[in-house]
């Protein structure tokens, strides 16, 4: 084993809002390109924030994509969504929803009900994962990921637990299906935690520590700031000051050409005229 090199460390950039029901912080593409984090393309992050009660569910209408997969994690708070094939659900505490847009969908999420009413914390992270070019145009799906079904690994010397929501890691498998190989997973670290993370060299990796602070590779990491790491090692040593929550995001990189316009995520500039016709025209479905 050989100790990655952090590469940058990211505090958060200014908030901006995405409807009026997810207030973020942009860290991918903002702080770090899309080449150099692929296959992940896009991560708000939604640091802890108080919505008071409201009789308006708050959150963001229709609006379609195409190419990609948006995998939403709720850590606080619930997130309902609706989809223009029927499909609808209620995102929970501790859950996922792992949504491949693939050939074209239209979406809205919101504040679930019942927790616009009482008002709350509300905490949450929303990553988009490229797809290879083959399967771009695969069929729409969803993989509702609820807690249960997260797998989760106790962590060795009282160290905490890891909730591991894709790919490989400390000998578990997490239940998500991808595309490529990835791996994503919330560490639950208590106080004076030490633990080394094992990611091949290949992947492109980087972790966001989204409440507490820890010291990665002896480098002291604060809430709300993102590490992105080099492609020079397998290996990172993670001690936490205090008890933390840190996601861990790698993937293998897809070394293919990206061609974004807004929702559309594609290969060449044709394929993000086709993807504009293509919902002009209607075939996305309708979604009020």
């Amino acid at each position: 084993m050989s100790l990655r090199s952090i590469e940058s460390v990211f505090n958060p950039p200014p908030h901006h809002w995405v409807g009026d029901g997810f207030k973020v912080h942009n860290f991918i593409p903002s702080a770090i390109s899309m080449d150099r984090i692929s296959p992940f393309v896009m991560l708000d992050y939604g640091a802890t924030t108080y919505f008071p009660p409201s009789g308006k569910t708050k959150g963001v209408g229709s609006h379609p994509h195409r190419g990609f997969e948006t995998v939403t994690i709720a850590y606080k708070g619930k997130v309902s969504h609706h989809d223009s094939f029927g499909n609808s659900g209620i995102i929970g505490q501790g859950e996922v929803q792992w949504m491949t847009a693939g050939s074209g969908i239209l979406h809205k999420e919101y504040h679930e009900e019942e927790f616009a009413k009482k008002g709350g914390d509300f905490q949450m992270v929303q990553l988009w994962v490229n797809l290879p070019a083959k399967d771009k145009m695969t069929e729409p799906k969803y993989q509702a990921i609820t807690k249960d079904k997260i797998t989760q690994i106790e962590l060795e010397n009282n160290s905490g637990v890891a909730e591991l929501i894709a790919g490989n890691l400390f000998g578990k498998t997490g239940p998500a299906f991808t595309f490529s190989p990835i791996i994503l997973s919330s560490l639950r670290l208590n106080s004076k935690a030490n633990l080394n993370l094992e990611l091949p060299q290949n992947f492109n990796s980087s972790v966001l520590v989204l409440e507490g602070s820890v010291e990665i590779n002896n480098q002291n990491i604060t809430e709300n700031q993102m590490v992105l790491f080099k492609n020079d090692g397998d290996s990172i040593q993670i001690k936490s000051n205090n008890n933390s929550l840190v996601l861990v995001l790698s993937g293998e990189p897809l070394n293919e050409p990206i061609v974004s316009y807004g929702p559309f995520l594609m290969n060449t500039k044709q394929q993000i005229i086709d993807a504009i016709e293509d919902f002009n025209a209607g075939k996305f479905g309708e979604l009020d």
